[in-house]
């Protein structure tokens, strides 16, 4: 278990103990993404692929959620879609 100063939640927590996804972005990632925040971003994208019908196969659709993920992660938050409404638990 690595420690690590995580970016998005802005504190010192467990990070991932693999690169959850290729490329540079994937070690970017591991390096500054705790595994809490990757699991929020995990249940965001599936909020995103079934709010807006996507199909993760459609390069346009990996496009779109690669940018959101980036977004979410590392920049100003990836919104939900206009007229999304969470359930109530």
């Amino acid at each position: 278990m690595t420690i690590i100063n995580c970016l998005k939640l802005k504190k010192k927590l467990e990070g991932l103990d693999y690169q959850p996804y290729p490329g540079d972005i994937g070690k970017k990632i591991q390096e500054n993404i705790s595994a809490e925040a990757w699991s929020l971003w995990m249940n965001h994208q599936t909020m995103l692929i079934n709010e807006m019908r996507l199909t993760p196969v459609d390069p346009k659709a990996r496009k779109f959620l690669e940018e959101e993920m980036e977004k979410f992660l590392f920049g100003e938050g990836s919104e939900a879609p206009e007229g999304y409404v969470p359930e109530k638990k």
